[in-house]
């Protein structure tokens, strides 16, 4: 890999990490471009998120490092844990139940690949 890259991050992002790491698994090495158009037509209602954290990496790529967009790859999609709301839920028989609202954390790393 080159040793010059771009990166963003979106933190506490209202999702858990096992979904977003399905997304984020499916871009992991791939052309941008090609990682733009998955996220476009997936069906996860996260991929939304996770496509504009990508083209936030790409426009730092562009603008702060003089990269070329063509020759640019995904080097890593990594999902975080955040915080987790604590919700309560009002039972039958003066009971409740606790409700969990994970939130993740997504950092996207863009870099140049070799040319072989």
């Amino acid at each position: 890999m080159s040793s010059l890259s771009a990166k963003a991050s979106i933190i506490r992002l209202r999702t858990s990490p096992q979904k977003l790491n399905l997304v984020a698994a499916v871009i992991r090495n791939m052309k941008v471009s090609e990682a733009l158009v998955q996220l476009t037509f997936s069906p996860k209602r996260i991929a939304y998120d996770v496509k504009k954290c990508l083209q936030s990496a790409i426009a730092n790529a562009e603008n702060n490092m003089g990269l070329d967009i063509d020759s640019l790859i995904v080097s890593s999609a990594t999902v975080g844990r955040s915080i987790v709301m604590k919700r309560f839920r009002a039972r039958a028989r003066g009971r409740g139940a606790k409700i969990t609202k994970p939130f993740s954390n997504l950092y996207i790393t863009v870099s140049e690949r070799e040319e072989r």
